[in-house]
This record gives structure tokens, sequence and C-alpha cells, in this order.
């Protein structure tokens, strides 16, 4: 019996012996010309977990202790570098953190700290931490688009028409152009309100039905009158004033989209839409404007002049749509003119919003 067991022993340590004195397979990468880097593989089973290491991460710290002339092992165990735990992806250009396995408690606890939540990840039904400033702008990120807003323009005097009265300031409907130029930012505050906000310029063009209409201004007051120059072939006759504006407009649209729709802008809405909110201007420019015929020769007059306009205006904006294109309808709620210096108009705008 005793003779057995000396004779099991010694087989069982052959094997270890043999075992320990296999030859490792190995590769070899070549770093510049005189170092290089070894792989020795023990167990074929081993290739199944280096898929998973994090090569970049691993090779950061240990070139970084390299430079240092630190021979010592890396501080962080093999296993912080399997990407099992955590590794770096990026989702329509947010940084996330993809989690295919739960982390330790201490990881977790990192993540809770450096302000990053959970979110499901569909594609490969995975839970990722997402950080909270990506989830801030995926859900309320606010789009910049530019618009044109074309139409035409005019004036009411006490609710009415100055045609009404057969008026010397009255406007001709076609020729009295309004040209707005805006920078639109949307932003979303629930599943289909929004907030349309944003500036820009515009122009009011007043252009009088009678091309002989001429506006000027004395110390007190300023006039419409008639040009009395007989010897000229008067065409045209306007007053145009410049605004720099800012709008603020809640916005209702059925199609949810995120983006306002419009020809610049590329988007298109499946749904109606309609808001209605302030806006708010501050004359930067005004000028009068004819246009008449001297000797056989094309003539023009413009005379750049405040004229007793009010510098602020402010009124109310309407606007609906369906898919590129919105309709707009502008009111100001105050006076045209400074009180007492001119008759007191209210000017509106209508058009479209390309």
């Amino acid at each position: 019996m005793r003779k057995i067991l000396i004779i099991n022993a010694l087989i069982v340590s052959c094997s270890v012996m043999a075992t320990a004195q296999k030859k490792a397979d190995t590769v070899v990468i070549k770093v510049g010309e005189a170092s290089k880097v070894i792989f020795a593989i023990q167990d074929k089973k081993d290739l199944e977990t280096l898929k998973h290491y994090n090569f970049q991460s691993l090779m950061n710290d240990m070139i970084a202790k390299l430079e240092k002339r630190d021979s010592t092992q890396l501080a962080q165990p093999s296993s912080a570098y399997l990407k099992d735990t955590v590794a770096e992806t990026t989702t329509s250009g947010s940084q996330i953190e993809s989690v295919e396995e739960w982390p330790s408690e201490e990881d977790r606890r990192r993540y809770r700290e450096s302000g990053r939540g959970r979110a499901y990840n569909d594609r490969d039904h995975s839970y990722n931490y997402v950080s909270s400033r990506s989830r801030n702008r995926s859900g309320r990120r606010t789009y910049s688009s530019f618009n044109i807003d074309l139409g035409t323009n005019n004036f009411l005097e006490a609710g009415k028409f100055p045609a009404d009265a057969n008026s010397i300031y009255t406007v001709r409907p076609w020729g009295s152009w309004y040209v707005g130029l805006n920078s639109i930012q949307r932003t979303p505050i629930s599943n289909k309100l929004f907030l349309e906000w944003g500036g820009g310029v515009s122009w009011y063009n007043f252009k009088f039905q009678n091309d002989k209409t001429l506006l000027t201004k004395d110390d007190t007051q300023a006039y419409f009158s008639f040009d009395t120059r007989t010897d000229l072939d008067f065409k045209k006759s306007k007053l145009t004033v410049v605004y720099v504006n800012f709008s603020m407009i809640p916005v209702i649209d059925f199609g949810g989209n995120s983006k306002k729709p419009g020809i610049f802008s590329g988007q298109m809405s499946r749904g109606f839409r309609m808001g209605l909110g302030p806006y708010v201007g501050y004359r930067i420019d005004s000028y009068t404007k004819q246009v008449y015929v001297q000797n056989g020769d094309d003539k023009v007059e413009r005379h750049h002049d405040p004229y007793y306009l009010n510098n602020i205006r402010y009124g109310a904006r309407l606007q609906f749509g369906f898919r590129g294109t919105d309709l707009f309808f502008n009111y100001d709620l105050n006076d045209l003119f400074v009180k007492d210096k001119a008759p007191q108009l209210n000017a509106f705008t209508f058009g479209v919003t390309l």
C-alpha cells in the first residue's frame, strides 16, 4: 500500500510539473526600433477574457508608469480594465457609459455623485448611465431657425381705415410691403407646447394712395400735405419705418415638431399649429421717399427724419400654419406717432412666414 501511494504521488507531481513547463503561445508587437510588447497566453480560455479588455485605458496607465520609471504593478487590478463593466460609447453626439452588467456599489455611488442617471437603451436592451446635462439637452433642446415675414401693412385711425374718410394719408394696399428677417428659437415646454422666441429686423412701408402726399414736420408737429410743385410728374410717395424687434410666442403644434417648420429649416409639420403672443420693437430709422419725373428724368428724394414717430412699438402677434408655411397677423397696440404730434394711427400687418 505504501508503494502504491508513493507511485501515485510521483505521477501527480510529474503532471503538475509538465503543465507548468508547457510552452505558452506568444504574440510579439514591435514598438519603435528597440521596444516590444509580448502577450503570453497559457490557457486559450483566456482569449475570451482578452476580448473584453479596454486596452486603451490599460496602455494609458502603463505608459504613465513607464514615463515615471515606475516598475511596480499597476494600481488598479486587471478586472478594472474589463469593458463589460463600463464602456464609453457615443449616441447622437452625447457621451454615454453603457452598462451591460450592474457595476459595483462603489461604481454606482461614483456615478450618482457625478450627476448621472440611469436610462434604458432600446437598441441593445441594456441600461445606460447618462449624464443629466446630456439628458437635458435631448429633452429640452432649443432649435434655431431663420424666418422671413412677407406681407402688406396699413394702419387704422379710431378703428377705421383712413380710406373710409378719404384721408390724405390713405395707404395703397398693393405696394405697402412689410418685410421681417428673424432668428427664431423654439424651446419645448411640454409634449405639444413650444415657446418661439427671438429677434430680428422689420420694415414698414406705407405707400400712400396719392403720389403727391408729403410728410413734413416743424418744431411742434408732423403734417401730411400735398406737394404743390406743378412741374413734376409724381410716381410714388411712401413712409418707411425700420425696427429691431423681439417676440415671445407660445405655440401649440399638434405635429409635436421639436424644430420650427419652415422652408429654410427643411422641417415640415404633419399637424396644425397656432400661436399668440407679444412683441416689442425699437425704431432705428425712418424716412420718406418720393419718386417723380422732371424734364424726362426719374428723380428720387429721400429724407431721413424721426417725424415724431414713437421710438417703441409693441403689440400682439397671431400665427397659424400647416406643414412648412405659417400665416401671421401683427397689430401694434400703441400709436405709430407720438400723441398730439400727428394723426393717431395704429399700424398692423399680415402675410406669410417662409
